[in-house]
């Protein structure tokens, strides 16, 4: 008879396992990234397909609508963000030799009146590395764009196959409940449910943001709003310090185009833009316990982002925020559920 193994071995057997298979994600990152945004823009777009079957169209042609949305969306933001990342990376040398010129301006404003700046501070303080950080993070994101028929054919798969997985995964875990005695249906009930409302609202209030952002931008007359506006879309998804990441470049983009005083106000636009959507109208909409705390926040990001690249980093709340929701959904681990969120004051 065989000795089980000591919790030492076990844990350092799970250990090994979870390295094995980062390692293999990050090797597959080019072959993952698609799929998990092809499951992302599935789920996003599935309440739309429920509700138009729950106002009386068949299901085949809600999906067909559904479906006709999604391409239009797609090939949409393909072409509007296509061209403003290929406008936006030839014009990018000339936009970081300004910015860089602005910051030894105000270096050595700082040095004429008594403040000594160290080479280590203007070295790791620089705006322009921070405008071309953004770059790489566009020619990432760019292309995957290439990639956008895969995309785009994949979640028409997923949605056509949504409704039969969602039944048999209850049917399984009923399956399983009725096995186990615990009621494991409930659960599963609970965390689609939750991840449903959770993405489509967060998806709202994203595209808002999103289009406040640009809107005002546009109006200021910064140059690519549009490509700013997605950002600000895309970014919102990342709670705490997204909004600071999308503001950043763009208010330097402002200062060296038209000026301190646009600067300013565009600034003052990001601030007030997320303080309303931020403070008032996610929580009153999707509830705090939603929420997650900020140094989880920072750790998805670099792990997510390291694993995955630029990307992953958008993508890192989304799968942290679906795991959150899966332990918050049973009792055995919401205190998990508990230690991701944010701290209660």
């Amino acid at each position: 008879m065989e000795k089980p193994y000591s919790s030492a071995s076990k844990a350092l057997i799970v250990g090994a396992a979870v390295v094995i298979i980062i390692a293999g994600m990050k090797q597959a990152a080019s072959l993952l990234v698609p799929f998990l945004l092809s499951i992302f823009i599935a789920v996003i777009s599935f309440p739309l397909m429920s509700r138009l079957q729950q106002n009386g169209l068949p299901k085949g042609l809600a999906i067909v609508v559904v479906i006709a949305v999604v391409i239009l969306f797609g090939f949409a933001l393909t072409i509007l963000i296509g061209s403003s990342i290929t406008d936006f990376s030839q014009a990018l040398p000339g936009y970081q030799q300004r910015i860089s010129a602005r910051w030894l301006e105000v270096l050595q404003w700082l040095n004429n009146h008594g403040i000594s700046v160290s080479e280590t501070f203007r070295d790791i303080a620089d705006p322009g590395a921070a405008v071309g950080l953004l770059s790489s993070i566009l020619r990432a994101f760019g292309s995957v764009l290439t990639n956008s028929f895969l995309i785009i054919l994949t979640v028409v798969f997923i949605l056509m196959e949504t409704a039969g997985l969602t039944q048999k995964f209850l049917s399984v875990t009923d399956t399983e409940s009725a096995r186990s005695g615990s009621d494991e249906n409930d659960f599963a009930q609970v965390f689609v449910k939750k991840l449903r409302d959770y993405m489509s609202m967060k998806t709202i209030i994203s595209m808002a943001t999103g289009v406040l952002i640009g809107g005002a931008l546009w109006l200021i007359g910064v140059d690519y709003p549009v490509l700013w506006g997605v950002l600000a879309f895309m970014l919102n998804f990342v709670p705490n310090i997204g909004s600071i990441i999308a503001a950043v470049p763009a208010v330097l983009l402002t200062l060296v185009q038209l000026g301190m005083v646009p600067a300013v106000l565009v600034a003052a636009v990001y601030v007030v833009v997320n303080i309303v959507i931020g403070s008032f109208i996610e929580p009153k909409y999707m509830g705090k316990e939603l929420g997650l705390s900020t140094l989880v926040v920072f750790v998805s990001l670099v792990f997510w982002g390291w694993v995955l690249g630029p990307v992953g980093m958008l993508l890192s709340v989304p799968l942290t925020i679906t795991v959150k929701l899966a332990l918050d959904s049973k009792p055995e681990t919401r205190w998990l559920g508990h230690l991701l969120g944010p701290a209660e004051v």
